[in-house]
């Protein structure tokens, strides 16, 4: 592609895309406030566009941002703001997906008791989907935040049925790591 091209390409693109895509070298580049600054200007374009899909992109971007610093209003924020997006366009998967960063979002932010309703709405999202690597992913995710919150028998739980699913599986290996975990946790 000659240089003339590549400006004719650029052109093509509006001001928000640009922005969007310096947001995502910004990241590449581990440069998170640059990239903030560069999603925070695609979503106002994006905006001013009438791009719902854009304005999704960068708000979901700012979220990441966000929870990785810690900022958990605000990412809950922009996360709340792409779900609203996703549901009207009924974005099953996308919807999934924020809420399972909001999930972990809560978790991270020592919100137990949040993090283990939306753990739970994961949990069954997973099992609607046949999807049992999911869901045993998610149970000792589940197991981990009820051992922060000191409920030791609900943790065992969660590894009891982690387990049940690998047998289902004839996976005796990995159903006997998770009955051992229970165990110990019983065993205190």
């Amino acid at each position: 592609m000659t240089e003339q091209q590549k400006e004719e390409v650029k052109e093509e693109k509006s001001q928000a895309q640009l922005d969007y895509e310096a947001g995502q070298e910004f990241l590449k580049n581990l440069e998170p406030a640059q990239a903030a600054n560069a999603f925070h200007n695609a979503l106002i374009a994006f905006e001013l566009e009438g791009n719902e899909n854009g304005v999704a992109n960068a708000a979901d971007k700012l979220g990441d941002i966000c929870a990785k610093r810690g900022d958990v209003a605000m990412a809950l924020s922009h996360y709340d703001r792409v779900y609203a997006i996703c549901q009207k366009h009924t974005d099953r998967f996308s919807l999934f997906a924020i809420e399972k960063k909001k999930a972990r979002l809560m978790y991270d932010a020592k919100d137990y008791d949040q993090a283990i309703c939306l753990y739970n709405e994961v949990l069954d999202e997973y099992g609607a989907l046949r999807n049992p690597q999911g869901s045993v992913d998610t149970l000792e995710i589940l197991a981990e935040i009820y051992l922060a919150k000191g409920d030791q028998g609900k943790a065992a739980d969660a590894y009891r049925t982690a387990a049940a699913i690998h047998q289902s599986f004839k996976h005796s290996r990995h159903a006997e790591k998770f009955r051992q975990k229970a165990a110990e946790i019983e065993q205190g």
